[in-house]
């Protein structure tokens, strides 16, 4: 076995409870900025070499091609897509991917990091440093997780219970874990902080593979023979592995606390002392802001007057959005949506988004911009037989070659230069040109440019659904009326 640590980011997820920024169609993992990056870019940078392997990712087939672009932006690589058939829980996400490492370097035993790729390290260097203290024991066989000092008595997180004093410092010294506890009441969470020997659970883990394939044959031995099916009968498509959905299907939707943690006897915890987030609530990302003097934190578009401890955020860059008088108040304002609620309600958020999706309101889950394998198109405008879309094309990449049976689509070129194809027509169209596609036209725009490419399409016709698409070639290999 190596030295090298080998990640495994976990990069599904609804993220609901940041609604209406985060939505099942565009999750906060890859929506929400922080120093530059989303979430998932930074946590795949806290984990690059030289310490650590490629990243194995672990995602849903809506995200395969945010997370290739996303990692492509900042110049790293993964060693391994995974693509869930549905959405499992982390017990089977996490025994697929040790299952596949192992096999990619012929059934020897490797490390594995298992981490969200949702969370805020702010210092990546002493997490680091933790993961390193980890590895001896990981080495001797036990199942290492790691603990997040607590700074509040917070019931949203699981706790850890430990067998030894951390020390003032909490020092990433290993020490056998004591057990869990479940989400607490405030009470409850309060003499925990108080006791100085609990931890909040962060949900990483650090393992041989062998360790946890052993783990799963003792406390999960049918979830383990239905994986390796799954994984035996996966399918390569482009560079992503795609788990067998039939044998995928059988599996319970389960987590690893649940499968395996509670109920192994070679655990260990390493105490992290840094400040630590997973921004599962406006709440927590009120308190990951940098606050003025009143305790308010504004994005850009927003402006406070005479408020407290209140968080404005406006996510349009052409929004403005103006509190007066608010205290102890989240407001967040997307083009399409708008969120106003007291801070210890924001938990409820979630609630907020079922009811919404039991109305079938869009907004519950979708935004208004569209992310694409090839960029991205949001809507401008629509009305009973026609719609207007902002399309962004990135550099090289091209639509599929489709027709459609019920619209005719006007395109106009605004920013770029877009290879066009019309039938047996191939040509050029720069800024300020226009070109117009006749029902039933066989069609393709690419962007053959440096730079983004940008167009207004206009949409005319009977029926203008994204699923109205003949499919002829597509360089990202989806199939007949899959969207774009």
């Amino acid at each position: 076995m190596t030295d090298i640590i080998h990640p495994l980011l976990l990069c599904g997820g609804s993220g609901t409870r940041l609604w209406p920024l985060s939505r099942k169609s565009y999750p906060k993992q890859f929506a929400l900025q922080t120093g530059g990056h989303s979430l998932f870019q930074a946590s795949a940078l806290r984990l690059a070499r030289p310490a650590f392997g490629a990243p194995l990712l672990v995602t849903g087939s809506d995200y395969r091609f945010v997370v290739s672009e996303q990692l492509a932006a900042i110049d790293l690589e993964a060693a391994a897509t995974i693509i869930e058939p549905a959405a499992r829980n982390t017990a089977p996400a996490i025994l697929a991917g040790a299952l596949i490492l192992e096999a990619r370097h012929g059934g020897q035993e490797q490390l594995m990091l298992v981490a969200p790729s949702d969370h805020v390290i702010a210092d990546a260097e002493r997490f680091r440093g933790a993961v390193a203290a980890a590895v001896p024991v990981a080495r001797e066989g036990r199942i290492v997780t790691f603990g997040i000092r607590p700074t509040r008595p917070e019931t949203g997180y699981g706790w850890l219970a430990l067998s030894q004093d951390p020390g003032a410092d909490f020092a990433p010294v290993a020490q056998p874990l004591d057990g869990f506890v479940e989400k607490p009441d405030l009470q409850t969470a309060q003499a925990l902080v108080a006791g100085g020997r609990h931890l909040w659970n962060a949900g990483i883990f650090l393992f041989t593979t062998r360790t946890l394939i052993a783990a799963f044959e003792n406390h999960a031995p049918e979830m383990l023979e239905i994986t390796r099916e799954a994984v035996a009968q996966a399918e390569q498509d482009l560079h992503f592995t795609r788990l067998a959905p039939k044998p995928w299907d059988r599996l319970p939707d389960l987590s690893i606390d649940y499968a395996i943690m509670e109920k192994a006897r070679n655990l260990s915890v390493v105490p992290y002392g840094g400040d630590w987030s997973d921004l599962g609530s406006w709440e927590a990302v009120w308190r990951e802001g940098v606050r003025d003097e009143n305790g308010v934190v504004t994005s850009p578009g927003a402006t406070a007057i005479n408020c407290r401890e209140t968080l404005l955020r406006a996510e349009d860059p052409d929004q403005q959005l103006v509190g007066i008088g608010l205290d102890n108040i989240v407001a967040i304002a997307t083009p399409d949506a708008v969120l106003v609620a007291h801070r210890d309600q924001t938990q409820e958020v979630k609630q907020a988004v079922a009811i919404l999706k039991a109305r079938e309101v869009s907004q519950a889950e979708t935004l208004p911009r569209d992310y694409r394998p090839w960029g991205w198109f949001e809507c401008l405008g629509a009305g009973q037989r026609f719609q207007v879309k902002r399309i962004v094309v990135n550099p090289g990449a091209a639509l599929s070659l489709q027709s459609h049976h019920h619209r005719a689509e006007h395109w106009i070129v605004v920013e770029g230069t877009a290879r066009i194809t019309i039938d047996d027509e191939v040509k050029l169209v720069t800024e300020n040109q226009s070109v117009y596609i006749p029902l039933g036209a066989v069609h393709r725009m690419e962007n053959p440019g440096k730079l983004p490419m940008v167009l207004i399409e206009v949409q005319t016709g009977a029926y203008l659904g994204e699923d109205d698409i003949v499919r002829y070639e597509d360089v990202y290999s989806r199939g007949q009326g899959a969207k774009g």
